[in-house]
């Protein structure tokens, strides 16, 4: 959709320099921009990408100028370009309809606006509500519920029973709802725990390809609002993530752990059994919880284990130095010797 400079720095709240009148219609990076397309800039060593760039419109801080360029300034570009692009292009929609190779229960509720795609299976007793994208191959199990406006990608599968929110987007190969990973040991062998409980997932959550989210063993897992969930993210039973966290590709969290609002898990952190991670926290790369930690709200933790951010950077700095240190204790070693 185009709009004008003056109607795209009145939606982001930013301060128009040039142009009110120059027409955008796209979003681009600098290289590849369009002169209708819009870029931004949030380093001041950028510049010179944004000056050549053919683009005539540039999301800016506070502050900063861009020769020869309309520009936007904004307090916070990347999140003002971010905010603008859905308003900018052509929402994708799919066409209403319901594909004839789709297998539908007798008793499901699909609403009337409601697109199915090529081989969608959806089992009885299952509800999808109103502006829902189910595409094909997709499986819903019986008594599970889509909200509205959801996108469920190939190949997407939904145990009986999980329930989704308005808004969700599942991207390819995620599986919702699966049983989780509880045995106990007797009588010389595993046994299985009960896996009976519900898996549910609030408003606009997003979760990337191939990550799995297990039912509740006896309760419910519970994925909040907001919640965007990389690729191959594996969250074990009854785990509940508070709203707007965010969790990196290849995180695993095990059963009974819980993550708080606003927490941001960086890429192949592990978290052992009945973890709490408070609101706000961050926890780096690679990371490792130990079973029952408790990081409390705020903190930036790093390692394995898992330990304040100041703490790790000492300990890592002697870490580095212990082939030095190692080589003069031989020396004072050999020295000490008759």
């Amino acid at each position: 959709m185009t709009r004008t400079a003056a109607e795209l720095a009145e939606y982001v709240g930013g301060r128009l320099a040039g142009d009110p009148r120059l027409r955008i219609s796209g979003i681009a990076s600098p290289e590849r921009a369009t002169g209708e397309d819009l870029i931004y800039l949030d380093s001041l060593r950028h510049v010179a990408r944004a000056a050549e760039s053919a683009a005539r419109c540039v999301l800016v801080s506070e502050g900063v100028e861009v020769a020869g360029k309309t520009t936007i300034a904004a307090r916070n570009p990347k999140f003002a370009f971010a905010k603008a692009a859905p308003w900018l292009l052509a929402t994708e929609t799919q066409p209403v309809s319901i594909h004839p190779t789709a297998i539908i229960g007798a008793t499901a509720r699909l609403a009337a606006n409601v697109s199915i795609g090529p081989y969608v299976v959806i089992e009885e007793g299952v509800e999808v509500r109103g502006g829902s994208a189910i595409e094909a191959y997709c499986f819903l199990g019986r008594g599970s519920r889509v909200g509205e406006k959801c996108r469920l990608h190939p190949r997407v599968t939904l145990y009986a029973g999980a329930r989704l929110g308005n808004r969700v987007e599942l991207h390819s190969g995620v599986v919702i709802g699966g049983d989780g990973f509880g045995y106990v040991y007797g009588e010389g062998k595993h046994w299985k725990f009960p896996q009976v409980g519900t898996v549910e997932l609030g408003d606009d959550v997003e979760v990337g390809c191939n990550s799995t989210i297990d039912r509740g063993s006896l309760g419910a897992t519970r994925i909040h609002s907001g919640v965007k969930i990389d690729n191959l993210v594996q969250i074990a039973h009854n785990v509940e993530i508070g709203e707007n966290s965010v969790l990196a590709a290849q995180v695993g969290i095990s059963g009974s752990s819980r993550i708080g609002k606003q927490v941001l898990v960086g890429g192949q952190v592990g978290m052992s059994e009945h973890c709490t991670v408070e609101d706000g926290a961050v926890v780096g790369a690679q990371a490792g919880i130990l079973p029952g930690k408790i990081i409390r709200a705020g903190q930036v933790v790093w390692g394995t284990p898992a330990r304040p951010l100041e703490k790790f950077k000492e300990q890592f700095a002697w870490l580095g130095r212990l082939p030095e240190l190692a080589a003069r204790v031989r020396r004072l070693s050999a020295a000490d010797k008759p």
